[in-house]
């Protein structure tokens, strides 16, 4: 740890801490700062050890209980206890390695009683099983486990694009419900759309039919008060042709429209007049019966 040692004393870092053994055994712990031991009595500056946490990636590949081999990724914080230095430093030979071997032993007697999906649910309950089971092993060879991370948990790659199709097919199968509702919400909307342009349609025509026999009852008083001997037949008669001839005018100015057969002479247009004269009286007793 670059310790600077003299004959008779010595500097001993921050965050670290020495040992000092007298004739060969242990003596005692050094802390931080400047430190005497005398030589002459056997007293000498071991090791040191330091104190800091230390992080330890432990890469473990298991099998889980629905037989889908998968590697966890552990990330193993811990440090040396400083009251206990002494048994961190003579205790073990390669702390590293007896961490990996416990931590190994524990990820192996879980991870096989979870299926895959209750691994990626429950992995912090791997994780709290592996720190108790290192507390309680380490904790006597002079080290704390600060913390324990379940980094990664990484099933085979045939077992990943498996996954991901299932997934894609769920999501393929909600949205297509979504669409469904969509497209009957729009089907919905536009019935309710035809059928109240339809409504407003019919209010339409029948204001125009009542405004058209409103305007022939005006221009046949008019007509009759105007003209002397003249029944309300005759200027019934008169108007109908009118509107036949410019009927058939429009007909024949439009450049839209196929050949048309339609009766003509004035037996006809007689027939028409009598048809809406008809219909005229039909409307106005069903009016007075109302």
């Amino acid at each position: 740890m670059g310790n600077v040692n003299f004959v008779f004393c010595g500097c001993i870092e921050q965050a670290s801490v020495g040992v000092v053994e007298k004739w060969g055994r242990f003596d005692r712990l050094a802390e931080p700062g400047l430190n005497f031991w005398n030589p002459l009595a056997g007293e000498c500056l071991t090791g040191t050890l330091s104190t800091r946490i230390n992080s330890l990636d432990v890469k473990i590949e298991t099998k889980t209980k629905d037989n889908v081999f998968v590697q966890l990724l552990c990330s193993i914080q811990y440090r040396v206890i400083r009251q206990n230095a002494d048994d961190a430093f003579y205790e073990l030979q390669n702390p590293t390695e007896q961490i990996q071997a416990y931590v190994f032993d524990v990820v192996r007697a879980h991870v096989p009683k979870m299926n895959l999906d209750e691994l990626f649910e429950q992995k912090d309950e791997v994780a709290k099983a592996v720190l108790e089971e290192l507390e309680k092993v380490m904790g006597a060879y002079g080290y704390n486990i600060e913390h324990i991370l379940m980094v990664d948990i990484i099933p085979d790659a045939s077992v990943r694009r498996a996954m991901n199709e299932i997934n894609a097919a769920q999501r393929m199968q909600l949205a297509s419900v979504y669409k469904g509702e969509a497209d009957k919400i729009l089907q919905v909307k536009k019935a309710e759309a035809e059928a109240e342009a339809k409504y407003l349609g019919g209010v339409g025509v029948a204001r125009q039919r009542q405004a058209i026999t409103d305007g022939l009852r005006e221009n046949i008083l008019n007509f009759s008060h105007k003209v002397e001997g003249t029944s309300a037949k005759e200027v019934m008669d008169l108007i109908m042709i009118t509107q036949y001839f410019d009927t058939i005018k429009d007909l024949g100015n439009s450049s839209k429209n196929t050949t048309v057969f339609i009766p003509h002479g004035p037996g006809h247009v007689r027939d028409i007049g009598d048809q809406i004269r008809n219909g005229l009286m039909e409307a106005a007793s069903a009016k007075v019966t109302e």
